[in-house]
C-alpha cells in the first residue's frame, strides 16, 4: 500500500556477515582479535589505575592520556564482544536499534580520539615552546573544557546519523557485509535517496581527519623549530623524547584511517575482506598499542607498571 511506502520500514534485526569471503577462517581470525582485545583491556585499565592512584601523574599530559585510555576502552568494547560472538558462536543477528547505537558509539568515539590526540599535540607544543607558561596555560579548567569540547563535537556531528538511518526504507535485505555496524555498510542496504548520507559521511571524515591532522602537523612544526634552537644535543634529545610516544599514537591512529579511505577510493576492485580487515585493524590497533607505547616510553608509568606486576604475595 502507498501508506507503507511513506513510513520507513526497517528490519527488526540486521545480520552481520562477519568478514565476507573469509567465513571459513573465522575461528582462526578470532585468535589475533581476541588477543588484541585482551591486551587493550589490560593495558588501558592498568594505565587508568596507575594515573588515578599516583598523584604525581595528575598532570595535563597524563590526564589527556587517561582520556585516550577511556576512549580506547569504549571503542574496542563497542565492537569486539559482538565480533567475537559472530566468530565463535555464529551469533550474527543484531537488533536494528542496537546496530544504530553501536554505529553512534563507534563513530563518535573515533572523532573524540582524534580530538584528544590534537589536545596532546597542543600539550607538547606548550610544554616545549612555552615552558614557563605551561602551568598557567594548561589549567585543570582548560583540560576539562577541552574534554567537554571533544565530546560535544563528536556527539553533535554523529547525532544526525541514527535519525537519518531510521527514516530509510530497507529493501535490500538485512545482510550487512561487515562484522560491525559501520555507517556506509548500513546505508548500502537502504533504498531511496541516500546521497545526503554518503556526502555527510565523507564530509565529516574529511573535516575531522584533515583539520585535526593539519593542526597536529602545525604543532609539530613549531615543536621541531623550538627543539632545533636548543643549545645542547642532550637538551634536544630530551625535549623531543617527550614527543615520541605521542607521535607513535598519532601514527597508530591516523595511518590506518588514511590508508583505509585511500583504498576505498583507489582499490575498489579489491576483495571486500581486504577493506574490512583494514577497518578492523584501525579499530583494534590503537587501543592495543597506545598503552604499550606510553608504558614503554614514559619513565613514571613504566616504573609504576613494573612495580604493579612484580609485587608478589609473600
Amino acid at each position: 500500500t502507498s501508506a507503507s511506502n511513506i513510513t520507513s520500514t526497517h528490519p527488526s534485526v540486521f545480520v552481520l556477515m562477519g568478514i565476507p569471503g573469509l567465513q571459513h577462517l573465522h575461528n582462526w581470525i578470532s585468535i589475533p582479535f581476541c588477543s588484541a582485545y585482551t591486551l587493550a583491556l589490560l593495558g588501558n585499565c592498568t594505565l587508568l589505575f596507575i594515573i588515578q592512584t599516583d598523584a604525581a601523574l595528575h598532570e595535563p599530559m597524563y590526564l589527556f592520556l587517561a582520556m585516550l585510555a577511556v576512549i580506547d576502552l569504549v571503542l574496542s568494547s563497542t565492537t569486539l564482544p559482538k565480533m567475537l560472538a559472530i566468530f565463535w558462536f555464529r551469533d550474527r543477528e543484531i537488533n536494528f536499534y542496537a546496530c544504530l547505537v553501536q554505529m553512534f558509539f563507534l563513530h563518535s568515539f573515533s572523532i573524540m580520539e582524534s580530538a584528544v590526540l590534537l589536545a596532546m599535540a597542543f600539550d607538547r607544543y606548550v610544554a616545549i615552546c612555552k615552558p614557563l607558561h605551561y602551568t598557567t596555560v594548561l589549567t585543570g579548567s582548560l583540560i576539562t573544557r577541552i574534554g567537554m569540547a571533544a565530546v560535544t563535537r563528536a556527539v553533535t556531528l554523529m547525532t544526525p546519523l541514527p535519525f537519518l538511518l531510521r527514516r530509510f526504507h530497507y529493501c535490500r535485505g538485512p545482510l550487512i557485509a561487515h562484522c560491525y555496524c559501520e555507517h556506509m555498510a548500513v546505508v548500502r542496504l537502504a533504498c531511496g535517496d541516500t546521497r545526503f548520507n554518503n556526502i555527510y559521511g565523507i564530509a565529516v571524515a574529511m573535516f575531522i581527519v584533515v583539520l585535526d591532522l593539519l593542526f597536529v602537523i602545525l604543532s609539530y612544526i613549531f615543536i621541531l623549530r623550538a627543539v632545533l634552537q636548543l643549545a645542547s644535543q642532550e637538551a634536544r634529545y630530551k625535549a623531543f623524547g617527550t614527543c615520541v610516544s605521542h607521535i607513535g599514537a598519532i601514527l597508530a591512529f591516523y595511518t590506518p584511517v588514511v590508508i583505509s579511505s585511500v583504498m576505498h577510493r583507489v582499490a575498489r576492485q579489491a576483495a571486500p575482506h581486504v577493506h574490512i580487515l583494514f577497518a578492523n585493524f584501525y579499530l583494534l590497533f590503537p587501543p592495543m598499542i597506545n598503552p604499550i607505547i606510553y608504558g614503554v616510553k614514559t619513565k613514571q608509568i613504566r616504573k609504576r607498571a613494573l612495580g604493579l606486576f612484580s609485587r608478589k604475595d609473600v
